[in-house]
């Protein structure tokens, strides 16, 4: 399975979506013509088939506000997708633009390096300090969820080596994993197609099978004994390597990119009692799961374990800046603080307007209890319309997610847990007509995906199941399954 994103080929709907006079209109097309002319020429997509993107044309968002976009030809687009799992406080929140712009005003940038700090970072430490579980005391900072699990292996390693062990280098990940797209962070993912175009991968990382129940489970066995099963292929691989040579285990606790593939409640106790037994740190890739995602601040408080290294970033600001971080259990923080240089670092790590904008960000979601919304009234509410209205549904295999998070199975027999043989065509599809019916729901192969802003309420949640259903039913139709 993978996740390529590639481009859509939009559609303009037959009828307009703004009633402007002609004139206005058709200066309003020349410059969508300009835009895309210009991107053509000049930009380099992510994940993209650039040759045809620039065919069919880029869609140009020119606004956003709450859980809404619009385009330059006037459609309104609802973002089920949060930008990319990012915006969890919604569009246009003016308290973060403005402490964007008092921090820019005051210090707009300054380095830690030079034994120098100052108070947007410090106050974002101590804040995150009280946000996050109770040993998590001390934060690394970085511009994204791929330079902070660039940060987990510098932080693994100069780990061990304060303990003595100097033989333990080796990293255990998954197949299908996202970890981020630097030569380290596509390492540590398990997506094939992401490792064909990096002959140059990271030395000593090793992947096991993910927990993906209905993609890969064979004969009966139910999604707890297979969830166990795959757990357990970390013992297995920690024996072949040998204990004294494995340094960590890293994991999302639910997969985000690889399709939104939940685990079932046996796997991540068993994969927390194999890195104790054998003594292994437990790294959770919190980039898509933290602040609020599931309905808890952090995902592993949703699958209830404890993790030793977590990795932040996106919900961190909303996705209003960039900016990463890696929180340090104490037991971890001790060791490297007391133990001479961490020669790690980045130009723009802690950068102030980022990390103001970042506490400004958290604040809104602690005090405005977004988190406790999406536990308690959104999340639940949102699960229960998906579940209901997709129950029987022809080429629904299964829903799985909690909170605002959710990956929609497309599957050829949903009973027989049977998946299109062309299934990254049929969920090309299926986000295409999502896309021209103005809901943004991505696909991931064959499983499609939803991960709305934290603010949404329950009639926009209704919008988005509702456009989802058409997109969907349209797909079967084109598939001549009913």
């Amino acid at each position: 399975m993978s996740y390529r994103t590639e481009e859509v080929a939009y559609v303009q709907p037959a009828q307009p979506a703004a009633s402007a006079p002609a004139a206005q209109a058709a200066q309003q097309q020349r410059s969508t013509a300009e835009y895309r002319a210009l991107d053509a020429a000049h930009h380099i997509h992510p994940f993209s088939d650039m040759g045809s993107l620039n065919r069919s044309g880029s869609r140009v968002i020119v606004k956003a506000q709450g859980v809404y976009l619009w385009d330059s030809e006037g459609n309104k687009v609802i973002d089920g997708m949060a930008g990319l799992w990012c915006v969890n406080v919604g569009y246009g929140r003016k308290e973060l633009a403005d402490a964007a712009y008092k921090q820019m005003q005051e210090l707009p940038y300054y380095n830690t390096f030079f034994k120098t700090t100052h108070p947007p970072v410090i106050e974002l430490s101590a804040l995150l300090a009280e946000l996050a579980p109770e040993a998590f005391n001390h934060f690394f900072y970085c511009n994204s969820g791929s330079e902070g699990n660039d940060t987990v292996l510098r932080i693994v390693h100069q780990y061990w080596a304060t303990q003595g062990k100097h033989s333990k280098k080796f990293v255990i990940s998954r197949k299908n994993g996202y970890h981020g797209s630097t030569i380290a962070g596509g390492t540590l993912g398990g997506m094939g197609y992401m490792h064909e175009q990096m002959p140059s991968k990271v030395e000593n990382i090793v992947h096991i099978d993910q927990p993906y129940f209905f993609g890969e489970a064979q004969g009966n066995l139910t999604p707890e004994e297979f969830a166990l099963a795959r757990a357990q292929q970390l013992e297995a691989k920690i024996l072949e390597i040998g204990a004294d040579n494995v340094a960590a285990f890293i994991g999302e606790p639910f997969q985000g990119a690889g399709g939104v593939i939940f685990p079932a409640s046996t796997y991540w106790p068993e994969i927390q009692r194999i890195c104790r037994k054998y003594d292994i740190l437990l790294v959770a890739d919190e980039v898509i799961g933290g602040f609020g995602r599931t309905g808890e601040w952090f995902a592993h408080q949703h699958f209830g374990f404890e993790p030793d290294l977590i990795t932040l970033a996106k919900g961190l600001t909303s996705g209003y800046v960039p900016m990463g971080a890696v929180g340090l259990h104490d037991r971890v923080a001790k060791a490297i603080i007391e133990n001479g240089d961490f020669n790690h670092g980045l130009t723009y790590s802690g950068h102030p307007v980022a990390a103001a904008v970042a506490v400004a960000n958290l604040k809104l979601l602690r005090d405005e209890k977004i988190v406790d919304r999406v536990k308690n009234d959104t999340g639940p509410y949102f699960q229960k319309q998906l579940r209901e209205t997709f129950a029987n549904h022809p080429i629904i295999g299964e829903i799985s997610g909690t909170g605002l998070v959710a990956g929609l199975q497309l599957a050829q027999d949903p009973k027989a847990r049977k998946r299109f043989a062309n299934g990254g065509d049929v969920g090309t599809i299926c986000r295409d007509f999502c896309f021209n019916g103005n809901l943004i729901m991505r696909a991931t192969g064959d499983r499609m995906l939803l991960s709305p802003p934290l603010v949404i309420n329950k009639l926009e949640i209704d919008e988005i199941v509702s456009k989802a259903k058409k997109a969907i039913d349209a797909t079967a139709q084109q598939l001549g399954i009913s």
